[in-house]
């Protein structure tokens, strides 16, 4: 099956960032969020990306606007949908969300077409339960910021066929990104091995290291291009929070998250998003 156009669910920073990767690609894609001023705030938010990448001589004015052009931002999630060979699933990482969500797109998308979810730790077997037709969905994991990183995780869930797998692959690729096949357990690779680094870099903090600290001995010890805490709070306390949560779950307590990340969560410390986390935003 021939991928023209992708439906992207939810406008939140992984949503618009696959959105914009995929109509850069040559996609149309529907940008779909109940939050319409979500949607307002996603197109900006592109149009922004979309000049730094001018600026820095990556694409070009027209580049831009035929981008943008190929994104539409659709009513309704039925409208969405409808001719979409993939649906790309970016809400909450929440599994009943996610599980009710997928019970609605599977009855809203066509019978061929895919239903991928960008969830970073939860089972794409029990997502896949939800639905009709499992064979059908498949986990695409981008990593966060979208249109910078290159590596993408593809998880097949238990049910998800071979033809399936391939294709995302192959989406994957066209879309000048790298594509990682990975096991369907919870954290998968990428977020299985890093969130436990970065819960450790909270328990140093615990430990009474200043956070600057950390991620400056991190950085300049061993070469990372940003401390743990920084990356922490660019993608939100309370995502890492549900990550940990879900692995101690599923795998034991070696993967408790640590006591100060959940108190900070509860204090809505969260990090770039609501401007507070380890460090402070203007």
């Amino acid at each position: 099956m021939k991928i023209t156009k992708v439906a992207v669910i939810g406008a939140g920073s992984m949503g618009r960032g696959i959105a914009q990767v995929s109509a850069q690609a040559g996609y149309q894609v529907a940008l779909y969020d109940m939050n319409r001023e979500a949607l307002k705030q996603a197109f900006a938010n592109i149009e922004n990306m979309l000049g730094k990448a001018i600026e820095r001589k990556k694409i070009t004015e027209q580049q831009k606007a035929d981008t943008l052009k190929r994104i539409l931002t659709p009513a309704s999630l039925k409208e969405a949908c409808e001719d979409a060979q993939l649906i790309v699933e970016a809400v909450f990482e929440n599994l009943e969300i996610k599980k009710k969500m997928f019970s609605e797109l599977d009855s809203l998308a066509s019978d061929n077409a895919i239903l991928a979810t960008n969830t970073s730790s939860l089972p794409i077997t029990a997502i896949a339960a939800a639905t009709k037709k499992p064979s059908r969905v498949i986990g695409i994991h981008f990593m966060n910021p979208v249109p910078l990183m290159k590596g993408v995780e593809v998880i097949p869930g238990l049910a998800t066929s071979p033809d399936v797998t391939n294709a995302a692959m192959q989406f994957v690729e066209s879309l000048g990104k790298i594509p990682a096949k990975a096991v369907d357990y919870p954290g998968f690779i990428a977020s299985r091995i890093l969130d436990v680094m970065l819960n450790e870099a909270v328990y140093a903090v615990m430990d009474g290291n200043d956070p600057a600290d950390v991620d400056k001995a991190m950085k300049v010890c061993l070469n990372f291009p940003m401390g743990p805490l920084e990356l922490i709070d660019l993608a939100g306390l309370d995502i890492l929070l549900n990550v940990m949560e879900t692995m101690q779950k599923e795998l034991g307590d070696k993967y408790k998250p640590a006591p100060l990340l959940t108190k900070m969560v509860r204090a809505g410390y969260l990090g770039r998003k609501t401007g507070r986390g380890f460090f402070e935003y203007k």
